[in-house]
């Protein structure tokens, strides 16, 4: 089994973070913005003009911001390089899918990083069946990352790292 590709890459997304979530306007965000809006400072060519000075315009919260590779993922795999752009009735379906594929490669990243702790076989087991719980085969649309199986692992995931907590090394 092959993880996805878990660091973003937004030369390859179709700018879905920054139309997916709303802003609230306080120390991470500069300005006041619905789910499913795209965000003001957003270029046609789907770049932030004010990615630059994101930090000193007061997105603080962009900086922060990791998709975890869903993005690129949702936009080329999910939809095969189409946008929202070129077909504006896509815009709430690429959305949502990123809603869905964001949580499922955070925990994956979680599960990447707990597979190189020295954990015992039962812990590894365990580790190794979450993961590829995670890695749908051959995933064609959002309902594939929908399916039970795949919502019950996302749902464990937390209790299975509460598990490892004593192998971490900075674990006290």
């Amino acid at each position: 089994m092959t993880l996805p590709e878990l660091k973003e890459d937004c030369s390859r997304c179709a700018a879905l973070c920054c139309v997916a979530y709303p802003f609230e306007a306080h120390e991470d965000f500069g300005l006041l913005k619905a789910a499913d809006t795209p965000c003001p400072n957003l270029a046609p060519d789907f770049r932030c003009s004010i990615h630059s000075g994101l930090a000193k315009c007061g997105f603080g919260g962009c900086v922060a911001y990791s998709c975890a590779g869903a993005g690129q993922r949702v936009t080329q795999d999910l939809f095969e390089g189409e946008t929202w752009q070129d077909d504006p009735d896509l815009l709430p379906h690429m959305t949502h899918a990123l809603r869905v594929v964001r949580p499922i490669h955070e925990a994956l990243l979680v599960l990447k990083e707990a597979a190189g702790l020295p954990l015992p076989l039962e812990l590894q087991t365990r580790c190794a069946e979450l993961t590829r719980a995670l890695c749908p085969q051959s995933p064609s649309s959002v309902w594939d990352f929908e399916e039970e199986d795949v919502q019950a692992a996302l749902a464990a995931v937390p209790e299975f790292v509460g598990s490892i907590a004593p192998f971490a090394p900075d674990h006290a």
